[in-house]
């Protein structure tokens, strides 16, 4: 019980924070700044601080890695073997080393990026403008489109790399475009008709690879912003000191994991769908 008191502080000053801040969720993050004509919003002031709190987290927790692991060491390890054995029958224990960390870091960042709109604070204190509306600090950064794009963006180019660099344009081509019937056990006008579905077949594919990146970035974005808002119209028709939040605060966070391991999931999926051919049945 001692164990659940502060966790359930913690829910109650961050419900305290957003019920100050009048239940409203901004569809759009907030520019707090210029530096050389770009804009500084607060999601991206948000995306710095975890990327450094997790670069700090690691350093700290591991330092210089032992034969037999400090406690931190341990927790990373558990984290890096879980999502290891999880994404090897995807990707291919070939290529696993290889796209490991990539998902890996998809994985992390998105998921404390998804639970930073838990954290007290978040979305609750800013300057007001000229119209009196609140501009506040920091923003769950999944919350904000912009991000949701980039790293769609980041797990394509990903994508593209390791399919070119371990598969090759002739398997892509083939994958995508090739008839996978048997030659010689298939009559030859229906080996050529085959050819012809397998193309057409092959250009709906490319339109689906280039759909992807805007249903990767939708999905995650859509549900953490529907996620923030439903907190923010909860806690504001709760009294502060009333804890009806706290069954949608772990709703949120079981929904922030999801969509960190759905996202993770599928980039690892594109990438073995093409480079996974160690065991043809």
């Amino acid at each position: 019980m001692n164990k659940l008191l502060p966790t359930v502080f913690v829910l109650l000053a961050s419900a305290t924070a957003l019920n100050a801040a009048g239940g409203e969720v901004s569809s759009h993050a907030y520019q707090l700044h210029e530096i050389m004509g770009m804009p500084i919003t607060n999601s991206m002031l948000t995306t710095w601080v975890i990327a450094l709190a997790l670069i700090l987290a690691v350093r700290l927790a591991v330092g210089t890695p032992q034969l037999i692991p400090t406690k931190g060491q341990a927790v990373f390890e558990s984290v890096y073997s879980g999502l290891e054995s999880v994404m090897e029958p995807i990707v291919g224990s070939k290529l696993i080393n290889k796209v490991l960390p990539l998902l890996i870091c998809l994985f992390l960042f998105i998921l404390i990026n998804n639970w930073s709109g838990l954290l007290p604070g978040v979305g609750a204190f800013g300057f007001k403008d000229a119209e009196g509306n609140l501009n506040y600090f920091f923003r769950p950064a999944n919350s904000d489109l912009n991000t949701t794009i980039a790293l769609a963006a980041i797990a394509m180019l990903g994508w593209l790399y390791f399919v070119l660099r371990y598969a090759g344009i002739k398997l892509l081509a083939h994958d995508l475009f090739g008839n996978k019937a048997e030659k010689d056990s298939t009559p030859l006008p229906l080996y050529f008709f085959l050819s012809l579905v397998f193309l057409l077949v092959g250009l709906i594919e490319v339109v689906s690879i280039g759909i992807r990146p805007l249903t990767l970035s939708m999905r995650l974005f859509g549900n953490i912003l529907g996620g923030e808002t439903l907190l923010a119209k909860i806690i504001d028709m709760l009294p502060w000191y009333v804890p009806g939040a706290l069954p949608f605060y772990l709703l949120e966070t079981l929904v922030g994991l999801i969509q960190a391991l759905v996202f993770t999931l599928l980039t690892a999926v594109y990438i073995g769908l093409i480079c996974n051919h160690e065991e043809e049945h």
